[in-house]
């Protein structure tokens, strides 16, 4: 089970497992939700109370996967609270019947997390510096984790307990493989015969006055932490880096560089590998008087070396057998193997070309070497300042000032920049979308952000310019191509209309076409894979009634440029399992039975939340619908 938890397969908690506990990571340290003295839940799920801040940490989290989608952040925000109300109703539930996890079990979870890992390893001492950063002992961080891992149990015992029969699944087939015959006209967008008039414009103006704003700016001021001004400030002297030289000298050494050639001598069917033996043995006498290329293009069973004389090219280890390998590399420029026994048959080997390996000489790799030990010897140094960055940072919300003097770092400053857009610092989207967080907007360091794996960094708000709605006569063309465009729909999809009904009332859509200078087109065996045709049509069409005693069924299906479609199904095709089907027939069992589980995990979820004692604030009521 812990493995498909770590590799998200189907948890109900896959936006992450950590939140469900109200610990979510990053590298160097540990958010978690204090006591809120006076403030106001924002829900409440039993005796467990919700407050803004966790709604907020929440979103953070929430997010993340989903940036780039368009979703606004209140439905965003909105979501995340159902999420964390319906995480909370589950594990108040799975405790009310007993369920536990063992401490064993969430020991390995959490020795497996790469937060608490160093090159791969579980590191005892940075586990132990994340929690005391954060004010948790390993006995409560442990009994978080197995409150996370009791609700993915309860998960999977619902989702992997269902099962697909072969009904379900050639039902599934039955639909998924359907095949359609329709033919349709496109009404392309009509023609505007006046442009809006100015009070329709000030109207709308005044209606929609929120998608005509500027958007909200803001800057920030920072300090960063960078692995590279660290190791520029370790001091290097010859004997340290002579010293380093001799403990990293394999990544100065040149290989030796071996070009060979060879020649096969092949046991198969036909002939045997005593026979393969003999002729190898007689070439090797043979090579005494005749040279070794002339006999490989004569006798070679590789046929397409021994064009070239039997050259193999450069030799590199690994790469073949391993015996060949050891003859390979035992012998002398020049000099030629004995028969050499492999997977193929009997090999003469030569080596053609031999250049020694070396070893980069101290002075010519001084430079490199100087880069390669400060920054190995930076790397603990940016560590624990890290650690201090993120505890002073979150000990001295209000300024940066602190943290600044204490690691001996300079506060930046940042030029305005919006939610999708900015430069230098602001151009790294995970800046712009910390800066942008409840908790800065509200005067509060941001927690260490990642820049790569060599740059950690704080920041907070310096200066917030809110949205502002832009003057009417900046944005009238704006509008009045908006009232236009929508004009134009309102005509296009009214004779869309008129040409459906005729077409309801028995008139052919060859007819009407005729009529209306439009050209039908047909499509025979559509499949819902069919890619020639634009998705909203083909959805359409897939979810158009079936024809009935023989009359056509006809509907109209909208276009995203604003053309419309009329088209008339005459025969649907129920589907089939086609070969290649029925060789994935497990994998579709798998996946019916797993959407069975899942929708019936969901079902059971809902039940349990319509059955709770939930209360939510009017404000965050109202955002979450």
């Amino acid at each position: 089970m812990l493995t498909k938890i770590r590799e998200k397969s189907q948890g109900a908690f896959a936006w992450g497992i950590l939140i469900v506990i109200c610990v979510p990571f990053a590298l160097w340290g540990i958010n978690n939700y204090l006591d809120g003295g006076q403030e106001a839940p924002v829900a409440s799920v039993g005796d467990k109370d919700f407050y803004q801040r966790d709604v907020n940490k929440a979103y953070e989290q929430y997010s993340q996967g989903l940036r780039g989608l368009g979703i606004d952040e209140q439905t965003l925000k909105a979501q995340a609270l159902q999420k964390l109300i319906k995480d909370e109703v589950l594990l108040q539930y799975v405790h009310a019947r007993g369920l536990t996890a063992t401490d064993d079990n969430s020991r390995e979870f959490v020795k497996s997390l790469e937060y608490f890992q160093t090159d791969g390893q579980f590191d005892d001492k940075k586990y132990k510096s994340l929690l005391a950063s954060q004010r948790l002992s390993s006995n409560e961080f442990v009994s978080r984790i197995q409150n996370a891992l009791v609700m993915e149990q309860f998960q999977h015992s619902i989702v992997d307990s269902a099962i697909a029969t072969q009904y379900d699944v050639e039902n599934f087939f039955r639909i998924q493989n359907q095949q359609r015959d329709v033919d349709y006209v496109t009404i392309a967008l009509q023609p505007v015969p006046e442009q809006p008039k100015a009070e329709e414009v000030a109207a709308y103006y005044q209606q929609h006055q929120d998608m005509y704003q500027a958007p909200e700016q803001v800057s920030i001021e920072y300090v960063e932490l960078s692995l590279a001004e660290i190791a520029k400030k370790v001091v290097v002297t010859d004997e340290k880096l002579k010293a380093f030289y001799e403990e990293q000298k394999d990544q100065y050494i040149t290989p030796e560089r071996r070009k060979i050639s060879h020649i096969l001598f092949a046991v198969n069917d036909k002939i045997t590998e005593k026979a393969a033996l003999e002729k190898a043995q007689k070439a090797k006498q043979e090579l005494a008087t005749k040279d070794f290329a002339v006999l490989a293009a004569e006798v070679s069973d590789d046929k397409l070396s021994a064009k070239a004389g039997g050259d193999l090219g450069l030799f590199n280890v690994g790469v073949m057998e391993k015996a060949f390998e050891d003859a390979a590399t035992a012998l002398k420029q020049g000099e030629v193997s004995g028969p050499v026994k492999s997977a193929f048959g009997y090999h003469l080997i030569k080596v053609t070309e031999l250049l020694p390996g070396e070893i980069k000489a101290f002075d010519s790799v001084k430079n490199e070497l100087t880069k390669a030990y400060q920054k190995a010897q930076a790397e603990n140094a940016f560590y624990e300042s890290g650690e201090k960055l993120a505890e002073l940072s979150y000990q001295n919300p209000d300024n940066l000032q602190t943290v600044a003097d204490a690691l001996d770092l300079s506060v930046k400053k940042s030029a305005l920049f919006t939610k999708d857009k900015g430069e230098g610092i602001a151009a790294d989207d995970k800046i712009r979308s910390a800066a942008f967080t409840e908790e800065v907007l509200q005067g509060n360091n941001s927690t260490p952000i990642e820049l790569g794996s060599e740059i950690l960094l704080v920041l907070r708000l310096q200066e917030h310019k809110p949205a502002a709605v832009r003057d009417l006569e900046a944005v009238r063309k704006d509008i009045v191509a908006v009232l236009s465009n929508d004009k134009a729909k309102l005509l296009t999809a009214e004779k869309a209309k008129q040409i459906k009904a005729r077409l309801l009332a028995g008139e052919t859509i060859q007819a009407v076409a005729a009529e209306s200078k439009l050209d039908v087109k047909s499509a025979k065996q559509l499949t819902r894979r069919a890619a020639d045709l634009p998705l909203p049509l083909r959805e359409a069409i897939f979810k158009a009634a079936k024809p009935v005693g023989g009359k056509s069924s006809v509907f109209i299906a909208s276009l995203p440029s604003g053309d419309q479609v009329v088209a008339s199904l005459a025969k649907v095709t129920e589907g089939v399992m086609s070969d290649s089907d029925k060789k994935q027939l497990d994998l579709a069992k798998k996946n019916i039975a797993n959407a069975f589980g899942q929708a019936e995990f969901n079902a059971v979820l809902n039940s349990l939340e319509a059955g709770a004692d939930i209360s939510v604030k009017e404000a965050s009521k109202k955002a979450a619908e």
